[in-house]
C-alpha cells in the first residue's frame, strides 16, 4: 500500500504503529515488585506520560505509517516481549525515518527504531538485540529510577524532569539544557549512571534474545561493527552518543553471550523483505542508486536472500512507474508465496498503479478468506476501494478497521479522503480529528468535531456521537495539560 510511504511530522524525548500494543502472556500474574522509583511515579502514570510523548512525537517527528512494515516490528517486539521479564506496561513498536543508526524506548511501553538500523543490521537477530536492549531499558524502569536520582539534586518540578531526563537520553546535550539547575557534579552522576543502565540493559537483553530464540551473538558482534566503523569519525551516529560503546562493554556482551546455549538460527525472510522495503522506499537514495544497490546483492547473493533483493527492486520499478519490470519480478514471487503480505501489498501497489482494482479485490478478498481480521489486508482493501471511486463501500470498511485500530492513522487518512470524495464533510472532519487528536493537537481535534456536529441534523444520532467526542477530547486535553504543570 503506498499512499501512506509519505511520513507524518514537539519533542524528541528518550533515546537510546499502528497495530495494537503488545503485552507479554504473562502481564496479569506478574507482582509489583518495586523499584527505588515506584514512590516517584507510578507504573499508571508512566503510561500517561508515554500516551502523550507518542501524541507529541507523531506531530514532531517522520513516523514511517507502511502497514507492512508496521506488520514486522510489531512482530518481532511481540515475540521478545513474550520472554521478557517483569513486563508491567503494553509495549508499541514503531518506526522513524531516519538513516542514522539510533533506538530509544520511552514510558509507556514504546520503542523506537530508526530505519538506518536495517541499513547497518545484517541479520534479524542483530536488529532484536537492539530491541532486546530497549524492551530491558523499560522493564528495569531506567527512566523512572534516573528521574528519582534527578530529582535529589534539582528542584524542578515532575514534568520538567520527565521531559528534561527524555531529552537527555534522546540528545545529551539539549537534556543538559533543559535542566537548568544541573551542576558539574549531577551531569556527571547522570552519564555514570546511564552507563550502568545500559549494562543492564545488555544483560537482561541478552537472557530475552536467548528465550526468544535468537542468536545471542548478535549482540557483541553489532556492537563490535559499530565500534569498528565509527571508531574514528569525527561525527559518530546517535547510536553512538546516546548508547555509549566503551570496550569493556563489548567485552562483557560477547563473555555473556558466550555462557548461552550456542544456536544457528536461520535466515530470516521477513527480516529481509523488511529490509529491502526500507532501502527501496525509505532510504532516502534515488532509483537509479537503489537499483544499483540491489543488483550488486544479487550478484553475490543465495537463492533465499535474492528473492527479498528482487522484491525490493520491483519495488523501485513501481515507484518509477517501469510496471512491466515490477511485474516480472514479482508475479514468481506472489505464485510461490500468495499468502505473503509483503508480497500482496506489492502486487496491490502494482495494480492500482495501473487501474487494474478489480484483479486486485480479488486477490485481497481470497487472502483475507483465510486472514479476515488481518489490518495490513483490510487496509489494503479499502486502500483499492478508495482509488476505484467506490467510496460507499471504503467509508463501510474503514469505519470498522479504524474502530478496531483506533491509532491507525493509515485508517483514518483514508477514511477523511474517502469522506471528502463523496462529498461528506462532516465526516472528513471527524476523521481529520481523529489525527489531530493522534497528534495532541487537541484544540484542532475539538473544533473539527465542532464544525462537524454544526453540519448534521440537530438532534441525530451523528451530532449525539460528534458532541460526546468533543467531551473525551476535552477531558483528555485537560489530563495531557495536567501532565505538563
Amino acid at each position: 500500500m503506498q499512499l501512506f510511504k509519505k511520513a507524518t511530522t514537539s519533542l524528541l524525548i528518550a533515546s537510546l504503529t499502528f497495530t495494537s500494543p503488545v503485552m507479554a502472556t504473562s502481564y496479569s500474574d506478574l507482582p509489583e515488585i518495586g523499584t527505588a522509583a515506584a514512590g516517584t511515579l507510578t507504573v499508571e502514570k508512566e503510561i500517561e506520560y508515554g500516551d502523550a510523548y507518542m501524541r507529541m512525537l507523531r506531530g514532531s517527528q517522520p513516523i514511517v505509517n507502511d502497514p507492512v512494515l508496521s506488520e514486522y516490528i510489531s512482530s518481532l517486539g511481540a515475540s521478545l516481549v513474550a520472554n521478557a521479564n517483569d513486563v508491567k506496561t503494553p509495549f508499541e513498536f514503531f518506526l522513524i525515518r531516519n538513516r542514522d543508526i539510533n533506538a530509544f524506548a520511552f514510558f509507556g511501553g514504546h520503542v523506537a527504531l530508526h530505519t538506518g538500523l536495517f541499513l547497518h543490521a545484517q541479520s534479524e537477530s542483530e536488529l532484536a538485540s537492539v530491541v532486546a536492549h530497549e524492551i530491558a531499558h523499560l522493564t528495569q524502569r531506567h527512566l523512572a529510577r534516573a528521574m528519582e536520582e534527578r530529582a535529589k539534586q534539582t528542584p524542578l518540578t515532575m514534568a520538567a524532569l520527565v521531559g528534561s531526563l527524555m531529552l537527555a537520553i534522546a540528545a545529551p546535550q539539549a537534556g543538559i539544557a533543559a535542566a537548568q539547575a544541573t551542576t558539574a557534579a549531577s551531569i556527571q552522576s547522570q552519564i555514570n549512571y546511564t552507563r550502568s543502565n545500559e549494562k543492564e540493559a545488555d544483560r537482561i537483553g541478552l537472557e530475552t534474545l536467548s528465550r526468544s530464540g535468537f542468536d545471542v551473538n548478535a549482540m557483541p558482534i553489532f556492537f563490535t561493527r559499530m565500534a569498528d566503523q565509527y571508531r574514528f569519525a569525527s561525527k559518530p551516529p546517535q547510536f553512538l552518543l546516546t548508547h555509549p560503546l566503551p570496550d569493556s562493554r563489548i567485552t562483557d556482551s560477547r563473555s555473556r553471550a558466550q555462557q548461552y546455549p550456542q544456536r544457528t538460527v536461520p535466515l530470516s525472510p521477513e527480516y529481509h523483505l523488511a529490509r529491502a522495503r526500507v532501502i527501496a522506499r525509505f532510504a532516502g537514495i534515488d532509483s537509479a542508486a537503489a537499483i544499483d544497490w540491489f543488483d550488486r546483492q544479487l550478484k553475490k547473493a543465495s537463492p533465499a536472500r535474492a528473492q527479498s533483493l528482487n522484491y525490493g527492486k520491483a519495488l523501485v520499478y513501481i515507484d518509477s512507474r517501469q510496471f512491466d519490470k515490477a511485474g516480472k519480478l514479482l508475479a514468481p514471487l506472489y505464485k510461490a508465496q500468495p499468502n505473503n503480505r509483503f508480497y500482496l501489498d506489492a502486487m496491490t501497489d502494482l495494480d492500482v498503479a495501473q487501474k487494474h482494482y478489480d484483479a486486485a479485490l480479488k486477490r485481497l478478498d481470497k487472502a483475507l478468506a483465510s486472514q479476515p481480521n488481518n489490518a495490513v489486508l483490510l487496509l489494503n482493501r479499502d486502500y483499492v476501494l478508495v482509488k476505484a471511486g467506490r467510496y460507499d463501500e471504503a467509508i463501510k470498511g474503514l469505519v470498522r478497521v479504524t474502530h478496531r485500530f483506533p491509532a491507525n492513522t493509515n485508517g483514518w487518512s483514508l477514511l477523511q479522503e474517502a469522506y471528502d470524495s463523496e462529498g461528506i464533510r462532516h465526516g472528513a472532519l471527524a476523521a481529520q480529528a481523529e489525527l489531530y487528536a493522534l497528534q495532541g493537537r487537541w484544540h484542532k481535534a475539538i473544533n473539527n468535531y465542532t464544525q462537524a456536529s454544526q453540519l448534521v441534523e440537530l438532534g441525530s444520532l451523528d451530532q449525539a456521537r460528534y458532541d460526546a467526542r468533543i467531551d473525551q477530547l476535552r477531558v483528555q486535553e485537560a489530563r495531557f495539560a495536567e501532565l505538563q504543570r
